[in-house]
């Protein structure tokens, strides 16, 4: 007897819809599995053939024959067992049920016949809505994940005979739903807070400036200024997540198998910091496997990809960063395949002004010669320092500052109103897309960055005697409109300018 069960599997963060085709006929007892599965497919057999026995149902005699189609697309992982099993007891006529044509199944079975998670289950429910079926069957650490997708039910299942008792209809399984608003709730309260780090009034300014705009940053200063707390803090000045915000970034994480960490649906806004000795595929994504795994780049999309140690960072692993901080996404070409995977975020550097890092503390003396802080700062890539628009110095705290308890400047709650205000003002602008300033391009900094006339004649006086090229001139127009945004003014003004020039550090020869 042939059967059709729907499955999905995923290729990059998308989901796809496939056939698993069982035919069962008389002959010796041969087993083939076909339609370019991978190795862990088809060692499916093995934990198929155990589980059903486990469940008490019979191994279908004969030859049993497996398509996996389409026949030529690549199938990889163990998400397809349950699929394969639920094929083989229809083909067998073990079973029977009306629900086979209406639900899509995915789950890794044990060999005691109970279910285990598997990785894309979210892309996999988004896939299955689409192609216009009523539900999904997946293992039961999926369902919070799965059930924030709207418009299908799902059904958890933890053993291969709840699966088999809700397709014959002798046992109904409750739809599953996600509570999404208690989920912002509980994140609202974990994000660390703006107001613990001491002192750095001005680079706390800067970080506001940078959420406001969407603006990459670099900080420059001594080690133990404050850097790293201080990034690991712009998440939480961001503007809340949209719905569909986190549903892109979780389906992202649980392509990677990682929301089993993260939890249901990831709201609160990535923050990534890979080490120094990360390679370039770790940051751009795709591995050695038929199965592309999304990167650092990608797993930081809309929020923050952190770089502490910028200049120990391997050069090429930096050039990676120059196409995701251009266009939002990375292409990842390999001989079995072709993905993309969106990564947009914001990146946030940090680096000692010389390779003792006492350059700028006056408490420490530099033991770095003017040779050693060159070649230090040679191994900065260009085009990726080209990509930064904010430039700040942080300096080495104060004994006042560090003896001092209290609560420093205004807490991250109080700074994302401020921000989440500017970017209201940018997106109205900009009819309503979720336009940053960052991103404008010539034609929007043209109808958006009008200036008073003694701005203007500020920032020609700065091109004039600092040198400023093009792309400087650029930036400086955007955070200057992003200043203005903050204090709701219409036109740039002349404090605008004369502090986004400020923020260009490292074009006034900071080194």
């Amino acid at each position: 007897m042939l059967a059709r069960v729907h499955s999905c599997a995923v290729l990059g963060i998308d989901g796809f819809m496939l056939s698993v085709e069982v035919d069962n006929y008389p002959g010796m007892a041969k087993f083939f599995l076909v339609g370019l599965p991978d190795t862990a497919v088809k060692e499916s057999k093995e934990r198929v053939g155990s589980a059903l026995r486990s469940a008490r149902f019979r191994v279908p005699r004969g030859v049993v024959v497996v398509n996996l189609a389409p026949a030529d697309m690549r199938k990889e992982g163990s998400s397809l067992d349950l699929p394969i099993a639920l094929g083989m007891l229809v083909a067998s006529e073990q079973l029977e049920g009306q629900r086979f044509s209406n639900h899509a199944i995915v789950g890794e079975l044990a060999l005691d016949g109970s279910i285990r998670p598997v990785a894309g289950a979210l892309s996999m429910a988004m896939a299955a809505r689409d192609a216009g079926l009523d539900g999904i069957i997946l293992p039961e650490e999926n369902a919070d994940e799965a059930g924030v997708v709207p418009g299908i039910e799902v059904i958890p299942v933890g053993t291969l005979t709840d699966a088999v008792s809700y397709l014959a209809g002798s046992d109904d399984i409750p739809s599953y739903r996600t509570n999404i608003d208690t989920i912002y709730r509980s994140a609202s309260a974990k994000a660390p807070d703006l107001s613990d780090v001491k002192g750095q009034g001005h680079v706390k300014h800067a970080l506001k400036v940078a959420a406001a705009g969407g603006h990459n940053l670099l900080m420059v200063g001594p080690p133990g200024t404050g850097k790293t707390m201080l990034a690991a803090r712009l998440p939480g000045i961001l503007p809340d997540m949209t719905f569909e915000e986190a549903l892109e970034t979780t389906r992202i994480y649980s392509v990677a198998g990682a929301t089993r960490e993260r939890n249901k649906l990831i709201v609160q806004r990535p923050f990534r910091s890979p080490h120094h000795t990360a390679t370039t595929v770790s940051i751009s994504g795709g591995g050695t496997g038929q199965q592309p795994m999304p990167g650092e780049v990608s797993l930081a999309h809309n929020g923050v990809l952190f770089l502490d140690e910028l200049p120990e960072f391997n050069r090429a692993a930096l050039e990676v960063l120059r196409q995701p901080l251009e266009e939002g996404l990375v292409h990842i070409r390999r001989a079995m395949y072709s993905v993309t995977f969106p990564s947009r975020f914001m990146l946030v550097v940090a680096m000692n002004p010389c390779p003792c890092g006492c350059r700028t503390d006056p408490r420490k003396e530099c033991r770095c010669s003017q040779g050693d802080v060159q070649r230090y700062t040679a191994r900065l890539s260009g085009p990726l320092l080209d990509r930064i628009d904010i430039h700040i110095e942080v300096p080495a705290l104060s004994f006042d500052e560090l003896k001092d308890s209290r609560p420093s400047g205004p807490s991250s709650a109080e700074v994302r109103r401020i921000v989440q205000a500017a970017r209201d003002r940018q997106r109205a602008r900009s009819n309503g897309a979720a336009l940053c300033n960052a991103q404008l391009d010539t034609r929007g900094l043209r109808e958006h960055c009008r200036m008073a006339n003694g701005a203007q004649k500020l920032l020609e006086h700065a091109i004039e005697k600092l040198g400023f090229s093009a792309r400087a001139y650029d930036k400086v127009l955007r955070i200057a409109r992003t200043l203005a945004d903050l204090e709701e003014s219409e036109h740039i003004a002349e404090p605008h300018v004369s502090e986004a020039i400020q923020y260009r550090s490292l074009d006034r020869s900071l080194f």
